[in-house]
C-alpha cells in the first residue's frame, strides 16, 4: 500500500514537477488479480483499482490489514464506492451479488466484511476503482445504475467546458456518512472540467481521469488559486487535491472524470468560486 502525507501550501510552492507527481499524483490503480490502493492522510482518502483476470480477487487481497489500517477488515470502519470503468463484471458483498457493467457504481457499507470481484470475460476484464473514507455508521448497501444516478447538465460549448455532472453517491441519491461520488462526461469539443475553478475549504477531492485517448493528457491544475501549478495526467489515473487547492484540468480532447469528496460536509454547493481574471 501507497501512503501518502498531508502537504502544505507552503511546502508546496517550492515543490519540483517531481515532487508533486510523487505527492499527488497516482499513476497505476490497475494490475492483473491485484489490488492496488494508495492511502492519503488528506481526510484519510483511499483510492483502491482492482482488475480481476484469472480468478476472483478479495479486496483485502495481499493486504495487512491490520497494519495498514489498525481494524480486523477493511470496511469495519470505512464506507466505500465503486465503479466499474471496465468489461462487465461482478462484486460479491457479504451475501448479496451485484452485476456491473462499464459506469455502474455500488456504495458499500461500513462493516462488510466479503467484498469479492470477479470479470465476466477475461479478455476483456472489468476495472473497478473504489475510493473510502472513514465512517461512523452503517448506511445501506446501493446499486446505483447510471439511469438512477441525478444527472447536472452544465457548461456551455463557447467556454469549452459543456457537460454533464452524474451525481451518484450523494445526498440527493442515497444516504452515506461522508463518501460522495460521480462521474462527469464533457462532450466532444469540450475540454475543460470544474472551471470557473473553486476550491471548498471543508472538503478535499479525489479525481480519477479515463476515456482519454492513448496519444492524449489532461493537465491537471491545482494549488492555491493566486499560486497554481499543472500535473500531465494519461488515462486511468488519479490525483489527490487537499481542500486548499483548486481542481480543474484541460485535456486535449474529451474525457470522463469520477470525483470522491470527503470532509465536513457534503453540500455539493459548498465552494468557494475564483474568478478566471484572479487565478495566477
Amino acid at each position: 500500500m501507497d501512503i501518502r502525507y498531508s502537504t502544505s501550501p507552503e511546502h508546496f510552492k517550492r515543490m519540483t514537477t517531481e515532487e508533486m507527481r510523487k505527492e499527488f499524483l497516482i499513476e497505476k490503480l490497475f494490475e492483473a488479480d491485484k489490488v492496488l490502493v494508495t492511502y492519503s492522510h488528506v481526510d484519510r482518502m483511499c483510492a483502491f483499482g482492482c482488475m480481476p483476470v484469472s480468478r476472483e480477487v478479495s479486496l483485502d487481497d495481499g493486504i495487512d490489514v491490520w497494519h495498514n489500517f489498525g481494524t480486523d477488515y477493511i470496511l469495519e470502519r470505512r464506507e466505500m464506492g465503486i465503479f466499474n470503468v471496465g468489461g462487465k463484471g461482478s462484486i460479491v458483498v457479504d451475501d448479496q451479488t451485484f452485476e456491473m457493467d462499464f459506469e455502474d457504481c455500488l456504495y458499500v457499507s461500513m462493516g462488510t466484511k466479503k467484498v469479492l470481484f470477479k470479470s465476466a470475460d477475461p479478455a476483456h476484464p472489468a476495472k473497478f476503482y473504489m475510493a473510502s473514507t472513514p465512517a461512523h455508521k452503517p448506511c445501506k448497501t446501493t446499486f446505483i445504475p447510471m439511469s438512477k444516478a441525478n444527472h447536472r447538465p452544465c457548461g456551455d460549448a463557447k467556454t469549452a467546458n459543456a457537460r454533464t455532472i452524474n451525481q451518484f453517491i450523494h445526498p440527493d441519491v442515497l444516504e452515506t456518512c461522508q463518501l460522495s461520488m460521480g462521474l462527469t462526461q464533457l462532450q466532444v469539443g469540450s475540454v475543460w472540467n470544474t472551471m470557473p475553478a473553486h476550491t471548498h475549504e471543508r472538503r478535499m477531492e479525489l479525481y480519477f481521469y479515463f476515456e482519454i485517448p492513448e496519444d492524449q493528457a489532461v493537465f491537471h491544475m491545482m494549488g492555491q488559486p493566486q499560486e497554481t501549478r499543472h500535473i500531465i495526467m494519461h488515462n486511468e489515473q488519479a490525483v489527490i487535491g487537499p481542500s486548499w487547492s483548486i481542481h480543474s484540468g484541460c485535456g486535449t480532447s474529451n474525457y470522463t472524470f469520477i470525483w470522491a469528496m470527503a470532509g465536513e460536509n457534503k453540500a455539493f454547493d459548498d465552494m468557494d468560486n475564483i474568478e478566471v481574471k484572479d487565478l495566477r
